[in-house]
């Protein structure tokens, strides 16, 4: 089973469940409410997330968030009870830490063989056979293909907890040469803002207050303290995107997709800042867990996956990035696909596998997606 994590700084993402805090208590006697229990010990979900840490496997936390979030995926996806879950565990790090990391992060995951833990009173065995890792941007990238394929030049741009990861694609093609990670994530944000507030105005506002403020929710704060937030969020906008311009990215020119936490946090002073030419916001949190189930599901068929359909004349054959993740990982033949105007019948799934390649992976080009071919006078299936 194929269940792609992202390892957020900040959150935990999984393609269907609720993202959840990068925070975990441990505790040697069984705590009140929600836990997991593993290896003699048990685990909450907290608020206070995890400090900013580089190199995510000093430890056992993240793997432990690990299995909170695979819980949490299979019960989303109301997956039947098994003795043994064989997962397929696709993850990412920043582009900058791409090279230095892919490999102990991948090994993080590995030679566990059979792990056994309870959560919400579930008892859970998995077995993580395979574990692949891609850059973070390029990921995200990868679900939104088919909508950048007819532009000439485009810069996705993904702003986490602590790096703000960027990647320029040119007619749907990602250039990988101008990929990298900058150190301007929002909780950079959070700190500067922190700090600023207590030495300014005497408050202690935490990330959840900031939070708050900048989504527009009803708090208790005099206008003077929203007025330092939303000052200090666009002062970090604006300082952002002239680091990259410096990386020789003029935003004001091209269509910039901007995916990630940050950017859903920071949409408002984006749009303000008068310095992104044709701005896209991809509201899904969870684009790069879904990227990263791309990739390897891309890696493991050598080239796209396919779904025919019946009732076209010419026998269909629709790109599988044109179907939603969720949708094509559960096709069968014989179900129905209710298209834009119409129902289409499964007729073939198409895979073409090929032996497994040595990890972590390398991230390489993929081809843009293609709409599907249409019958005279008929829409292509959506």
């Amino acid at each position: 089973m194929l269940i792609g994590v992202d390892h957020g700084n900040k959150q935990i993402k999984t393609v269907h469940c609720t993202p959840f805090v990068s925070g975990l208590q441990q505790s040697m006697t069984r705590p009140f409410g929600p836990s997991l229990q593993y290896g003699g010990n048990y685990y909450t979900l907290s608020n206070e997330r995890i400090p900013y840490r580089k190199d995510k496997t000093g430890d056992d936390r993240f793997f432990i968030l690990t299995l909170i979030a695979i819980a949490e995926e299979l019960t989303a996806r109301g997956v039947d009870e098994k003795e043994l879950y064989h997962i397929q565990l696709p993850v990412g790090l920043p582009p900058a830490h791409f090279g230095a990391q892919a490999e102990k992060f991948t090994a993080y995951f590995q030679k566990k063989g059979i792990v056994e833990f309870q959560y919400r009173d579930k008892h859970y065995a998995i077995s993580i056979d395979d574990v692949a890792c891609y850059p973070q941007a390029y990921a995200a990238a990868a679900t939104m293909l088919h909508t950048l394929m007819n532009e000439a030049k485009a810069v996705v741009v993904d702003i986490g907890g602590f790096t703000a990861d960027y990647l320029l694609m040119k007619n749907g093609k990602a250039d990988l040469s101008s990929c990298d990670s900058l150190e301007n994530g929002v909780i950079l944000l959070y700190n500067k803002i922190r700090s600023r507030g207590n030495a300014e105005l005497d408050l202690l506002l935490d990330e959840g207050d900031v939070d708050a403020i900048l989504t527009g929710k009803q708090t208790q704060y005099p206008p003077s303290v929203v007025r330092l937030v939303e000052q200090l969020a666009q002062e970090f906008v604006n300082d952002l995107f002239s680091t990259l311009r410096e990386r020789m990215l003029d935003l004001r020119y091209c269509t910039v997709v901007f995916v990630g936490g940050g950017a859903i946090l920071l949409r408002r002073q984006i749009e303000a800042s008068g310095k992104v030419g044709k701005p896209l916001f991809v509201s899904n949190i969870n684009a790069n867990a879904a990227g990263y189930e791309y990739h390897q599901l891309f890696e493991q068929c050598g080239g796209p996956l396919g779904v025919a359909f019946a009732g076209l004349g010419n026998g269909g054959g629709v790109v599988f990035s044109k179907i939603p993740l969720h949708i094509l990982q559960h096709l069968v033949v014989g179900q129905v696909l209710v298209g834009c105007r119409r129902e289409e019948y499964v007729v073939e799934i198409i895979h073409r596998r090929h032996p497994p390649r040595t990890r972590p992976r390398r991230p390489h080009p993929l081809p843009p997606a293609q709409p599907a071919p249409s019958a005279p006078g008929r829409p292509a299936p959506c």
